[in-house]
């Protein structure tokens, strides 16, 4: 079975690419259409944005597509950026200046309460209307400043419960662990009985 990957982030895209390597199942990215734009991204949820997402490409395509959208929350800021994560510093903000807002939002925050989560919803939607719907989360806490050359986003603040950021982590031992990891497992599971 063929399904488009709707997402036009290149490091989001090589993720999920590896993640659902699953015999039977090819994964064709949107960018392989060239009149392909990215939607605009205004739902409430991270489920909305993962399904605006999977409309746009399964319109534009007609193949069953898959989006995902996830969100960095963050308790001493009432879980923002939350949906928000991707433009949390403003439109077209680049990852370096959302983590900037991000440590600045927190620099009264003591560490004990930096706790933190990112929550990946996976969508596949297929065009005779069968949806399926996945979420993955990982707990952990922000830093003080950024450690780590992996990963992307938030990564380099974001650090486990044994202290080690995601940017510390090798792509494949991040790609083990991570919330989009266990979205698409979970999403994978359930693609694999269709």
């Amino acid at each position: 079975m063929k399904f488009v990957l709707a997402t036009f982030n290149r490091d989001k895209a090589r993720e999920l690419a590896a993640m659902l390597a699953l015999p039977g199942l090819e994964i064709v990215p949107l960018a392989d259409w060239p009149q392909a734009a990215a939607p605009e991204e205004d739902g409430a949820t991270l489920a909305d944005n993962a399904r605006i997402k999977a409309r746009a490409a399964l319109a534009l395509t007609g193949l069953p597509a898959i989006a995902d959208d996830t969100g960095l929350e963050v308790d001493a800021l009432g879980g923002a950026p939350g949906v928000h994560s991707a433009r949390y510093a403003g439109p077209e903000s680049s990852y370096s200046e959302n983590v900037s807002r991000l440590l600045g939002d927190l620099a009264d925050v003591p560490a004990g309460r930096r706790t933190a989560r990112f929550r990946t919803v996976c969508v596949a939607l297929h065009p005779d209307g069968r949806e399926w719907l996945a979420e993955g989360v990982l707990e952990g806490g922000i830093l003080t400043a950024g450690r780590g050359t992996q990963g992307f986003g938030y990564d380099p603040v974001f650090a486990l419960p044994d202290g080690r950021t995601l940017a510390e982590l090798a792509p494949a031992e991040k790609n083990a662990i991570s919330h989009r990891a266990r979205a698409v497992q979970s999403l994978a599971s359930a693609l694999a009985t269709v």
